[in-house]
């Protein structure tokens, strides 16, 4: 961690974008288009774009007054993330220009690169920042970790700066590297620009999070949090919620929504709900199906879409009009009615028959539903 900070400060930044206003809830918008965690995958992301009719042939916006979530978790663990948000920071104004929206939400992936945690980098994003001059950065950046390590080693500590120590930190420091945290540093083009955003929002009667708010946050303001997600980012964590970026109850992290039994989620939610005066809370972070999934009754649905090997990807999102959300689910629209157990079966069993009665909605509408049909 210290090395990266002296690598944020010795370079040159890559490029600078100005943070986007913040603002945190939005009244009588007819259309929202809200898709889940992207992981690097560009074209998915342009595909269900595309889908939803918000660009183009050539990727600019054509989604008019439709505000478009983007629930967090663009990076790691696919290669193209520099390229979907490129396109986001190309559509915020076209969208603004037209009356629509762009909120690219926070995600803990998010602040995880912005912070230096970079476990789930895919080799690729390091591959997208490199040009003409990366090997001469990186030798640069060498020669600058070993004068830190033998200023701030004691002599007798220091490992042996040989051909085995050299390979094994060029494998740890790719090239694109460099530019790679340069550009992700709170001051870089896109730290800057994830650091202007917010991670809670309200559009109508919903709230969107990336993960969630645990009982630790079950009375915290949204913009509070928002403001403290930012500070955090920017280095300068706040007084009020000091560990937001961490803390597993918190927007980033918070799994219960998705993934607890509902009986014991239930009373939580409904006090969740109250506080931010919403019927529903919309939710990625947590890949429980493939396929956008509603819970208590619909009162949470859960956007973020987990795809086992050897199935296809469904490139399944939600669109709310005119306050009823309805699945997109390999290019059909299917309406969520989630009011009663009977009626959230019906809805798994119309998106299993678009999968072939195949996958993981097939097996999870068998699991969840087979039963109470017995009954």
């Amino acid at each position: 961690m210290r090395l990266l900070s002296v690598l944020a400060a010795l370079l040159i930044a890559i490029g600078f974008c100005n943070p986007a206003r913040a603002q945190a809830e939005w009244d009588n918008v007819e259309r929202v288009v809200a898709i889940g965690d992207l992981e690097g995958d560009y074209e998915k992301f342009a595909g269900m774009l595309r889908t939803a009719g918000l660009i183009d042939r050539v990727g600019n916006w054509s989604g008019g007054r439709t505000h478009l979530v983007q629930l967090g978790d663009v990076p790691d663990r696919g290669p193209n993330s520099r390229m979907i948000m490129d396109h986001l920071m190309r559509l915020e104004p076209q969208a603004r220009r037209a009356g629509g929206y762009v909120h690219a939400l926070i995600g803990n992936h998010e602040a995880m690169n912005v912070t230096g945690d970079l476990r789930y980098v895919h080799p690729g994003e390091y591959a997208a920042f490199t040009d003409a001059r990366s090997a001469r950065r990186r030798e640069q950046f060498y020669n600058r970790t070993l004068a830190e390590l033998r200023r701030a080693t004691p002599r007798d500590q220091l490992p042996a700066f040989d051909d085995a120590f050299r390979a094994q930190w060029e494998s740890e420091h790719p090239l694109g590297f460099v530019e790679h945290r340069a550009g992700w540093a709170a001051n870089g083009r896109y730290g800057r620009w994830i650091a202007g955003h917010d991670s809670v929002i309200r559009i109508n009667d919903t709230l969107y999070v990336h993960g969630g708010l645990g009982p630790s946050f079950a009375n915290a303001p949204r913009e509070a949090m928002n403001q403290a997600v930012r500070s955090a980012l920017r280095g300068r964590p706040a007084s009020r919620y000091p560990d937001i970026l961490d803390h597993q109850e918190g927007p980033l992290w918070y799994r219960g929504l998705s993934t607890n039994p509902e009986a014991a989620e239930r009373a939580h939610l409904e006090a969740l709900l109250a506080f931010h005066g919403v019927r529903r809370i919309v939710v990625g972070h947590s890949k429980v199906t493939s396929t956008v999934l509603p819970r208590f009754g619909g009162r949470v649905l859960v956007a973020d879409i987990g795809v086992p090997r050897g199935h296809r990807d469904p490139h399944a999102f939600l669109i709310i009009e005119n306050g009823a959300p309805i699945t997109v689910h390999r290019g059909q629209r299917v309406p969520i009615e989630a009011g009663t157990p009977q009626a959230t079966c019906a809805y798994l069993a119309r998106i299993a028959a678009l999968d072939s009665n195949a996958g993981p909605v097939a097996q999870l509408t068998a699991q969840q539903c087979a039963p109470a049909a017995a009954n």
